[in-house]
């Protein structure tokens, strides 16, 4: 039913980076546990067991993706708050997510294919998804950190829309989300390392079914729930261009987010990680200049009308 509300957010909204990887995470990880239903039926099918584990361990990272293309939206809509080049990090984000993604289908199929006395490619397999699951954790720690920097600038400046302040909240939970997914999973996995010395947690989460349904099942679950519920198509324009004044209510069409860097110097440093240290980045602050740029058809009519209004209550 999630796949379904995803997949008519995608239709009734048009946000297509958003939905889309709604959309393809729900189907994967629904088919993962699909086929490890299946797999109970069949527990000498070593297929369907590959199958299962793969697209289990694969559908967290696709959803991921969904929640950095809304910080993207998000900074093009505040670019005045945007510590960095909301498109070049939004692609950081999903490239890092890609390896994540390769990481955890290649440890999640060699693990799965070992023989149970083949100690060294479960090992390996076993480490390849520990290390896709703490760089997943770390890139939502650092995912976390980006939002809570926006956040914070938009609040300092005292004009924080509710819409804003309810996309950062809803950011916040989705990337707690994964992270509590991955801390469950990167404590199974290190137990079923031979060398692991990890206790009585370790065994617990890996053996007790109930254990996977809470730390995997029900946080994906409530992530799309929330990401639907909180869609930002409803929220946000679907125009780059559009961004939010200084004063906190015009919503203006500008020329967008400009670097003014050589594609030298942005194949080099994408971020401007060194403009960011310098305190002189290479971006165009459109925004500055308000009144070069007209304001939305919307804000207009609303203008319009609250002045009629108060004419008449004159």
């Amino acid at each position: 039913m999630l796949c379904y509300a995803s997949n008519f957010s995608k239709s009734h909204y048009k946000f297509w980076r958003v939905t889309f990887f709604m959309v393809w995470g729900g189907v994967v990880f629904t088919a993962g546990w699909i086929l490890r239903c299946i797999a109970t039926y069949n527990t000498g099918n070593v297929n369907l067991y590959i199958a299962q584990t793969v697209l289990i361990y694969a559908g967290p990272p696709i959803f991921a993706a969904a929640e950095y293309n809304v910080l993207g939206r998000l900074m093009y809509y505040l670019p005045m708050y945007a510590p960095l080049n909301p498109g070049l990090t939004v692609y950081f984000f999903i490239y890092l997510g890609a390896a994540v993604e390769g990481l955890t289908a290649a440890g999640a199929a060699l693990y799965a294919t070992a023989a149970r006395s083949d100690n060294q490619a479960r090992s390996t397999g076993g480490t390849l998804i520990s290390v896709a699951l703490v760089l997943q954790a770390v890139v939502e720690c650092v995912f976390m950190s980006l939002v809570g920097l926006v956040h914070m600038r938009c609040a300092r400046n005292g004009a924080m829309p509710r819409k804003v302040r309810n996309l950062c909240i809803m950011l916040y939970g989705t990337s707690s989300l994964v992270l509590v997914r991955c801390i469950a999973r990167a404590i199974e996995d290190f137990a079923s390392l031979p060398s692991s010395s990890c206790g009585d947690i370790c065994q617990t989460l890996r053996y007790q079914e109930w254990y996977l349904y809470v730390f995997e099942a029900a946080p994906m679950v409530l992530y799309t729930w929330w990401m639907n519920a909180m869609h930002p198509g409803r929220l946000l324009p679907r125009q780059k261009e559009r961004y939010l004044d200084l004063d906190g209510r015009t919503e203006r069409v500008g020329p967008g987010w400009i670097d003014r860097r050589s594609k030298a110097v942005i194949l080099a440093d994408p971020l401007d990680f060194r403009g960011l240290l310098v305190g002189k980045q290479g971006y165009d602050p459109f925004w500055l200049s308000p009144d070069r740029w007209p304001a939305t058809m919307e804000y207009q009519s609303e203008k319009v009308s609250t002045s009629s209004k108060r004419g008449r209550e004159a």
